[in-house]
């Protein structure tokens, strides 16, 4: 357990003993949650923080018709509730669950609050608050700044760079990728259809050429 904390960035220049002393007081604690459960209900009070050593979670909003918005994704090495844990309204403002198998490190109140003292935890835990910071920031430019072409584009470009291919196959399903772009279904086929109209994509379920580049 203590070699699989060490891998984490946040954990790597942490004494090993000092981390020890928490294990055997039950204040950090390895859970493993299965691919669909929830791992944080909406509304439900943050008790600590969540560091991911494996697996995917997104964090999301429901509608009142029932569809989900992704606001948020959390991958290895994500801090999962960093920007609650100290704060007056510490309850979560919207549902966490696992996208695949995952594995967490659920780390106490108390037991953060004493590393806290340790400089070399605080850099990493300061980093971890600013990239959620910056990715919610990104969302939200996603929602009300950028069409849905120019959202699709960005997402089809990244994905190309990650797989190095002008071929990809999506990570999701067309659902979700439609949440992932807080919109409905209809719109995000209507918008693929006439990329593909215009000789930009072609589409074949899961596959997507582009031509756009």
């Amino acid at each position: 357990m203590i070699k699989e904390l060490s891998s984490l960035n946040i954990f790597k220049s942490i004494d090993k003993e000092y981390l020890t002393d928490f294990i055997n007081n039950n204040q950090i604690v390895k859970r493993s949650f299965y691919k669909g459960m929830t791992v944080h209900e909406h509304g439900s009070r943050c008790l600590g923080i969540d560091i991911v050593l494996s697996g995917g979670l997104v964090a999301y909003s429901l509608a009142s018709n029932g569809s989900e918005t992704i606001v948020f994704e959390f991958k290895k090495d994500s801090v999962i509730g960093a920007n609650l844990l100290f704060g007056d309204e510490n309850k979560y403002p919207m549902n966490i669950y696992c996208t695949e198998d995952c594995v967490l490190f659920h780390i106490h109140k108390d037991a953060v609050t004493e590393l806290m003292k340790d400089y070399t935890f605080v850099m990493p835990f300061v980093r971890s608050l600013s990239l959620n910071s910056q990715g919610i920031n990104e969302r939200i430019a996603m929602y009300t700044q950028k069409s849905l072409r120019k959202n699709l584009m960005d997402y089809l470009i990244d994905m190309s760079e990650k797989q190095n291919s002008h071929v990809i196959r999506l990570p999701i399903s067309k659902k979700q990728l439609a949440d992932y772009f807080g919109v409905q279904r209809p719109s995000l086929f209507r918008e693929l259809k006439r990329m593909k109209d215009e000789d930009l994509i072609e589409i074949d379920n899961k596959t997507i050429t582009l031509n756009f580049l």
